[in-house]
């Protein structure tokens, strides 16, 4: 917290480092001769740090050379500002620029210059000197490296997110296509009942027989076009299959069983005829959770529930397995299934099941599919 709060106010840490400098350099300056030389040396040393993050060279030169007089006339110097100016060239410049900066103020500011008993001084300065320059540089890397990471999660995200998009827009597609042939579906109702519907009329039966035929023929006629241009825009050719519904789960059943996986079904409440679209979609999600059981899974048992509420249906499948998907919908299977109840307004939810393993819902509202 205190370090995010640091960041976020950089000119506080500044002038709280421009008060330690002063405190430290024009204190200790103070207490010597010369006053009148040594004062203004070291207001310039410190100030100076008020603009290091702009100008980070010019303040480690103005830095190191009023330390280094200072150093020179006296004797004594205190290297905290040269050291601050230096580990800000570090954590702001190139490596190859700050080494050879900071090569040159250190060997200015740890040379002792003929003072003999200052070799020790000099020792520790030269530690110090370098000290921040390692620090500084680390900083440096570390900001760069966590930046990377950041560009290269951010580009992934943008990856992943493109690459929902286009898998959803691809259901989104197919579930049209499917919808289109639940509408042939319904015009094969319309003929059957066409058809069922010479038995009605008692009045001109031979004409109303013909015409009652003339719509049979032409709805048959439709609904074979209808065929041929979704077979074309489907890529099928010119086979045709009907789209399965919950009547034939036992077979879709049957079939994952025979993958070795050992698949229960439970319906709660009274099974009734549901729209066309619902029927298929239902058997889809259940097709499409089974299957990435299959897959992904490992499992060894699932369990599928169909609950027939009055205004809707709930489909569960789930399984005994480590996880079919991840809950966030990435999966295109996930998508798909997503899409599916998003179209008659419902309501899906994936992820690992509390009791182990991996659970798929879907809740159909049937009314409004009415």
């Amino acid at each position: 917290m205190v370090v995010d709060w640091l960041q976020r106010h950089p000119r506080i840490v500044d002038w709280a480092l421009v008060v330690v400098a002063l405190a430290t350099t024009v204190g200790a300056v103070s207490r010597h001769d010369r006053q009148s030389l040594g004062v203004p040396l070291a207001l310039v040393a410190c100030l100076a740090l008020l603009v290091r993050r702009r100008n980070p060279l010019a303040v480690l030169a103005v830095t190191t050379g009023a330390t280094f007089a200072i150093f020179a006339i006296w004797g004594y110097s205190n290297p905290f500002p040269a050291g601050v100016a230096l580990f800000t060239v570090a954590d702001q410049c190139e490596r190859r620029v700050s080494l050879t900066a900071g090569a040159v103020a250190i060997f200015v500011l740890a040379f002792p210059y003929g003072h003999t008993s200052e070799w020790p001084g000099a020792l520790s300065r030269l530690v110090g000197f370098s000290l921040a320059w390692v620090i500084g540089d680390s900083i440096r890397v570390r900001r760069r490296y966590i930046a990377a990471l950041e560009e290269r999660a951010e580009r992934l995200e943008r990856e992943r997110a493109a690459e929902a998009a286009r898998a959803a827009a691809e259901e989104q597609a197919r579930i049209a296509r499917e919808l289109h042939d639940v509408l042939a579906h319904n015009v094969s109702v319309m003929v059957v009942q066409a058809a069922a519907a010479n038995d009605v009329f008692d009045s001109q039966p031979e004409r109303a027989r013909e015409a009652l035929q003339s719509i049979e023929t032409t709805g048959r006629d439709a609904l074979a076009e209808l065929r041929r241009l979704l077979g074309i825009v489907r890529g099928d050719g010119p086979g045709y299959a009907p789209q399965p519904s919950l009547d034939r789960l036992d077979e879709l059943v049957d079939h994952v069983r025979s993958s070795g996986l050992d698949v229960a079904i439970t319906i709660e409440g009274e099974p009734r005829e549901l729209p066309a679209g619902i029927d298929l979609s239902a058997y889809r999600v259940v097709q499409e959770a089974l299957t990435n059981t299959l897959k992904h899974a490992r499992a060894s048992r699932a369990e599928v529930s169909l609950r027939f509420r009055p205004n809707g249906l709930d489909v569960d499948v789930r399984d005994d397995g480590v996880g079919a998907g991840n809950g966030d919908g990435a999966g295109s299977g996930l998508i798909g299934m997503r899409e599916r109840v998003a179209v008659y307004g419902g309501s899906f939810t994936a992820g690992p099941d509390p009791g182990g393993g991996f659970a798929v819902s879907a809740r159909f509202p049937v009314e409004a599919a009415l």
